[in-house]
C-alpha cells in the first residue's frame, strides 16, 4: 500500500494537507525531519503514517498524559495497534506494554519524556527494532521557546543508549527561527527536511476588545454563542473561579482546570469537557497542549497571555475540524503589569549560570512587548501573527476584527511632538501612564508633588486616555520611542524621534471609526439544510460514544457530520467518499449511520441511492440498525476495583473477579476461554492436542517459572489437571484486561 491508500483507508481523506506528503516521504526516504505546522495542520498524520510502512516501532516522546491517551484511543478506533507509558499506569501494565512491544503487537508506542531513561525503558529500546523517534511539541527542548521542559533536554541522551539511530522526527505547532535553530541542533538532526508549512489558519476570526468590565463583556460573547463549546483562559487561579462562579450563576454550563484542584478533579473536569457534558471550559494555561478536541467553535482570552507563540498554540485549540471559530482576547494594561511582575518573581532558573538566565528573562520580555503590540495595534491581527513567525502575508484578511473595522488615518505629528517634549522632560524616567498624566493636566498627588504640573508641555493635550495611549503604542511600534524592560518599563526617546521634532517626517496613526456588522464568517454548522438530520447524526454518534467511553468526535469529527448531512451518502461506496470516513470506520459505524441517513430520506421524500450491483437498501422505518458490535474498553481507575485473591485459584474464578467490576461499569466482559488464549499467545500456556476432539492448554517453561501451578483433580472417576494462578499472577491478568480485550477483539 502506498501513503495515500493507508490514509484513505485509515483516516478517511483522499489527499493529504500541505506539507504532510512531502514530510512522509522523506521519512520513508530514512531521513530525519522537523515540521512547524500549526495546531489542526495534521501532525500526527506526518509520523502515524510512515510508522504503518516502516517494519519496526515508532517511539512517539509526549509530553502530556491527556495527549496520550487521546492519541492512542484514536489510533485504537482507526484499528492502528498502539500503546502508552506514563504514570497513570502500574510496574506490571507498563511491563506488559514492554512485552507486548517486543513481539511485535504495537507500531506506535507513546511515552513520557520522563520515563526515557528509565532502566526497564532502556532495556527495552536497546532490543527492540525502533524505525523512528517522534518528538512531539519539540519546541519543549528549547530555553528560548515558551514552555521549556527540563525532561525534553534528556532526550539526546536516550538516543546515545540506543544500539542504532533511528530515522528522528520532530514536529511542533509554533517555533521562531532561533527555536527551530535550537531544536535541530539540540536533537543533531541529520540531513532534515526543515518544512514550515505556513502558519495560516483560515477558519479562525482574531478579535481584540478593550472593555471596562471584562465579565459583562464574556457574558455578552457567550450569550452570542450558547449551545457551542469553548475555552475561556485566564491568567490566574483566582480569575479562573471567579469567571467559572459567574457563568454558572448566569445558568450556563461550566466547568473550571487549574494547578490549585486535585489531579481527581483536574482529570474529571477535563473529561467532562472533552466528553461534551459540559461545553465551557474555564481554565489556566495549565490546560489544553495536545487536546485534540474537534468541535471547539470559540476560544476566550480572558487576560493576555505572555507571548504571542502561547497565544496561538492557545487560540488554534478552536476550530480544529476546519469549521469557522472565533479567538477573542480581552485586553487591559492590568494584563501587562501582572505579566511583568510574573517575570520577574515567579521565574526559577533554568540553569546554573545567572547571566544566561537573565538573557532568557530579557527574551521574555521581548515577547511580552510584542504580545503586547498585538493586543494594541490597529492593524491585521492574522498579517501581525504570521509577520512575527516570519510569513509575508497580505495586509488586510478581512476575517479579524481590525479588517473589519472601518479606519481612518489621522495625523498626529502634533501630538507626537507633545509626546516627544513630555518624555524629555520626564527624564525618560517614566512610564507611558505618568506621560499622559501630565500631557492631559492630572491633578493627582504625586505629579504635583514632583512638580510635573510647571513643565510646558503640562496640560497641552485635549485627547482621551486611549487615544494617547494609541498615539505613544504607535510610535513605539514605529521606532520613534523605546519602551525598557522590566516590571516598572519606562518610555525612552529613539534616535528617529528627532526627525519628528525637527519636522522631518510626519507621523500618522489610524484611528477607528465604526463597527461593522459582519464580524465573523459564519458557522457552517448554522447553515445547514438538513438540521434535523444533523442532529439525529450528533445523537447516534453520542450514543455510539457513551457505549465505548471515548470522546465523541473520535467517533467522526463535527465537521464529518456535516457533510453527510449535506451530501446525503446512503450507500457504503457513497459514505467512502465523505471526508473523515475511512474503510475501518465504515466497518464500525457504516450501517449505523447509513440505517438513519435512509430512513431521513425516506421520510422527506428524497430519492435513495442505489448501490450497484445490490439491490436498493430497503430500510426498517423507526427502525435503527445496529453498528458492528463495539468493544467498550475499562479505564485505568476501575482496573484498581479488581482485587485478587490471597489463595492460588482458577482461570475461572479470575474471571469472575474481573466481569464483577466490567459488567458494573458496562464494559465488554471477558471469558476464561478468552483469558486462556490470550496466555497462550504471551506464552505463559501452551496448547497440546490429544486428538481431534481433545485440546488442552497446559503451562509452558515460562508459565511455570512465573507460578502457574497445576493441580490434579478427579470428579465422577474423570482425572484430569487444572491450572492455578498465584496472587501475583492473578494481579498480572488484571493489569491486562485492557490488552486481553484488544487481543481478542
Amino acid at each position: 500500500m502506498t501513503a495515500r491508500e493507508y490514509l484513505k483507508k485509515y483516516y478517511g481523506y483522499d489527499n493529504f494537507k500541505e506539507g504532510q506528503e512531502q514530510i512522509i516521504n522523506w521519512i520513508l526516504s530514512k531521513n530525519d525531519v522537523l515540521g512547524v505546522m500549526p495546531t489542526g495542520a495534521g501532525k500526527s498524520v506526518c509520523y502515524q503514517i510512515p510508522s504503518l510502512i516502516l517494519e519496526g516501532i515508532t517511539i512517539v516522546v509526549s509530553p502530556l498524559i491527556s495527549l496520550m491517551f487521546d492519541q492512542v484511543m484514536s489510533l485504537k478506533q482507526l484499528g492502528i495497534p498502539s500503546a502508552y507509558i506514563n504514570s497513570s499506569l502500574t510496574p506490571n501494565q507498563i511491563s506488559q506494554v514492554l512485552y507486548n512491544a517486543k513481539i511485535g503487537m504495537y507500531k506506535l508506542i507513546y511515552v513520557a519524556p520522563e520515563r526515557l531513561l528509565s532502566p526497564d525503558f532502556i532495556e527495552f529500546a536497546q532490543s527492540a527494532n525502533i524505525s523512528m523517534l517522534t518528538i512531539d511539541e519539540a519546541h519543549c527542548i528549547s530555553q528560548w521557546g515558551q514552555d521549556f521542559r527540563p525532561s525534553y533536554a534528556e532526550i539526546p541522551k536516550f538516543i546515545a543508549e540506543l544500539n542504532y539511530r533511528p530515522i528522528i522526527s520532530a514536529f511542533t505547532a509554533t517555533a521562531t527561527t532561533r527555536v527551530k535553530e535550537d531544536i535541530i541542533k539540540l536533537l543533531d538532526l541529520r540531513n532534515p527536511l526543515n518544512l514550515v508549512t505556513g502558519f495560516d489558519r483560515e477558519n479562525l476570526y482574531f478579535e481584540v476588545q478593550t472593555p471596562k468590565n471584562k465579565l459583562v463583556a464574556l457574558m455578552n460573547f457567550i450569550s452570542e454563542h450558547q449551545n457551542e463549546s469553548g475555552i475561556i483562559y485566564c491568567t490566574s487561579r483566582k480569575s479562573v473561579e471567579e469567571v467559572c462562579d459567574k457563568l454558572n450563576e448566569e445558568n450556563y454550563s461550566a466547568t473550571r482546570y487549574h494547578a490549585g484542584l486535585s489531579d481527581k478533579e483536574r482529570k474529571k473536569n477535563q473529561e467532562e469537557f472533552i466528553h461534551d457534558r459540559i461545553p465551557i471550559i474555564v481554565a489556566t494555561n495549565a490546560f489544553g497542549m495536545g487536546i485534540d478536541k474537534s468541535n471547539v467553535t470559540f476560544v476566550v482570552h480572558y487576560n493576555m497571555p505572555k507571548d504571542i507563540e502561547s497565544y496561538y498554540q492557545e487560540a488554534g485549540r478552536a476550530g480544529r475540524d476546519g469549521s469557522n471559530a472565533k479567538c477573542t482576547l480581552f485586553y487591559s494594561g492590568q494584563d501587562v503589569r501582572t505579566i511583568q511582575w510574573m517575570i520577574e518573581n515567579s521565574r526559577q532558573a533554568t540553569t546554573q549560570d545567572p547571566e544566561a538566565d537573565q538573557i532568557v528573562k530579557n527574551q521574555e520580555y521581548e515577547r511580552l512587548k510584542l504580545m503586547t503590540f498585538y493586543s494594541t495595534t490597529n492593524m491585521c491581527l492574522r498579517n501581525y501573527i504570521l509577520k512575527y513567525f516570519g510569513e509575508n502575508p497580505p495586509t488586510h484578511c478581512g476575517n479579524c476584527s481590525n479588517c473589519n473595522t472601518q479606519f481612518e488615518s489621522i495625523n498626529i505629528t502634533s501630538e507626537a511632538k507633545k509626546i516627544i517634549t513630555c518624555v524629555q522632560s520626564l527624564s525618560e524616567r517614566f512610564g507611558a501612564t505618568m506621560v499622559i498624566d501630565v500631557l492631559r493636566g492630572s491633578k493627582n498627588e504625586r505629579l504635583l508633588s514632583m512638580g510635573f504640573n510647571r513643565f510646558a508641555c503640562y496640560g497641552t493635550s485635549k485627547n482621551s486616555v486611549a487615544d494617547l495611549r494609541n498615539y505613544i503604542n504607535e510610535m513605539i511600534q514605529e521606532g520613534y520611542l523605546i519602551q525598557s524592560e522590566g516590571q516598572y518599563p519606562v518610555l525612552q526617546l529613539a534616535e528617529k524621534a528627532s526627525e519628528i521634532l525637527l519636522d522631518e517626517v510626519e507621523m500618522n496613526c489610524k484611528l477607528p471609526k465604526s463597527r461593522e456588522v459582519n464580524e465573523a464568517k459564519e458557522n457552517s454548522k448554522k447553515t445547514l439544510k438538513h438540521v434535523a438530520l444533523y442532529e439525529k447524526l450528533r445523537q447516534l454518534r453520542a450514543d455510539l460514544a457513551s457505549e465505548q467511553r471515548i470522546p465523541a468526535y473520535i467517533v467522526f469529527p463535527d465537521n464529518t457530520l456535516v457533510n453527510m448531512s449535506e451530501k446525503l451518502p446512503q450507500t457504503s461506496s457513497a459514505l467512502m467518499n465523505i471526508s473523515g470516513v475511512g474503510s475501518v470506520k465504515i466497518e464500525k459505524y457504516g450501517e449505523a449511520f447509513l440505517s438513519i441517513i435512509v430512513e431521513y430520506c425516506q421520510e422527506n421524500g428524497i430519492e435513495i441511492e442505489e448501490e450497484k450491483p445490490k439491490e436498493k437498501r430497503k430500510p426498517t422505518a423507526k427502525k435503527r440498525t445496529k453498528a458492528k458490535k463495539v468493544v467498550v474498553f475499562p479505564s485505568v481507575d476501575l482496573l484498581k476495583l479488581m482485587t485478587p485473591s490471597e489463595d492460588v485459584i482458577s482461570i475461572t474464578e479470575i474471571t469472575k473477579i474481573i466481569n464483577e467490576v466490567l459488567i458494573e461499569s458496562e464494559c465488554t466482559k471477558l471469558t476464561a476461554v478468552k483469558i486462556g488464549e490470550w496466555l497462550v499467545s504471551i506464552g505463559y500456556l501452551e496448547k497440546i492436542e490429544y486428538d481431534e476432539n481433545k485440546t488442552e492448554k497446559v503451562p509452558s517453561e515460562k508459565g511455570l517459572k512465573e507460578g502457574i501451578e497445576v493441580e490434579a483433580r478427579n470428579r465422577d472417576g474423570n482425572k484430569y489437571n487444572i491450572n492455578l494462578y498465584t496472587p501475583n499472577l492473578q494481579q498480572y491478568i488484571i493489569d491486562s484486561v485492557i490488552d486481553i480485550l484488544e487481543f481478542n477483539s
